[in-house]
């Protein structure tokens, strides 16, 4: 049977995951129950599932209890969670896996920092995996890691036992990112991990995405994964052109602010509030998202 573009075997993952926030009340503290609500109006959006404790959830400003609280109201919503998790060295980052609850799955980045080289980066997987009781999902985002993986030690991960994806953040599209998703073993999931280029790497054969603009338009990257699963390509092509407008917007101030700042302006959370080292979103950048989504608002027939 002739594939149509944008079309593979479903993976262990499929679909549009959310790396959720951690919103803030007024005093400053985590507010569950707006975490919870929040989580629930993506699930009816369309969302596959959440990432708990990624980046765009603040988790490095995190007590360990707040950190454990945001696992435990996100793994109740019975949607499927992967959890960040570990760190820059081997054995804390064992122990950070083991402490996961059943029924997770594990996000734990390429060892940032230390850069100990393909080889190290293989060792850290084979012994995290062999030791995790959760499956893992490798994040490879070599601007915060500096370091970055060609194809033969990704494919190479893949191949390890108990790891079941991978979240390409690795920028622009390159020939090794085609080469990538040509070669990866049936069932492994690759999940586009930069928003403003989900569009051609679900186009190339990305089983999904983990997307931060994803708690914005919600529906609209729902709607694009479909799309491209379905090789639709008339629907996809202009809808990715939009989505990657919007992304851009959303990120151009430090990772979660600008999306924070919408979200509160919807009433959908209680506070904009980042925690520092990071800073509020300016007045600036939430007007230039609401400017694009205005001009680029969908017809309505």
């Amino acid at each position: 049977m002739e594939l149509k573009l944008g079309t593979r075997q479903a993976g262990f993952m499929d679909g549009i995951y959310v790396p959720l926030i951690t919103p803030f009340d007024a005093a400053g503290s985590v507010d569950f129950d707006a975490l919870h609500d929040l989580a629930g109006s993506l699930l009816a959006d369309g969302v596959a599932g959440f990432v708990a404790l990624g980046t765009t959830g603040e988790p490095a400003t995190l007590s360990e209890a707040e950190r454990d609280e945001v696992v435990a109201v996100c793994a109740k919503l019975g949607a499927p969670l992967l959890v960040g998790a570990g760190g820059s060295g081997t054995d804390a980052t064992i122990e950070a896996v083991r402490r996961l609850p059943s029924g997770v799955t594990a996000m734990v980045m390429v060892p940032p920092y230390l850069r100990p080289g393909p080889a190290g980066v293989l060792a850290h997987f084979r012994a995290v995996a062999a030791a995790s009781p959760v499956p893992i999902v490798v994040y490879h985002v070599p601007y915060r890691t500096g370091q970055a993986l060609d194809t033969p030690t990704l494919l190479e991960l893949a191949a390890i036992p108990g790891v079941a994806g991978l979240k390409l953040a690795g920028g622009p599209i390159s020939g090794d990112t085609i080469e990538l998703l040509g070669a990866v073993p049936a069932g492994f999931s690759v999940l586009g991990g930069d928003d403003a280029v989900i569009s051609p790497l679900l186009a190339l054969g990305a089983c999904g995405g983990i997307l931060a603009s994803a708690h914005v338009d919600t529906a609209a990257f729902v709607e694009l994964h479909a799309a491209w699963r379905a090789g639709d390509v008339g629907r996809a092509r202009p809808l990715g052109h939009r989505l990657a407008g919007l992304a851009r917007a959303l990120f151009a101030e430090p990772n979660p602010a600008v999306i924070k700042a919408v979200l509160h302006a919807e009433g959908r959370i209680p506070s904009p509030a980042v925690r520092l080292p990071l800073l509020p979103a300016s007045p600036e950048a939430l007007a230039a998202v609401a400017r694009f989504r205005e001009l680029h608002r969908p017809a309505r027939f």
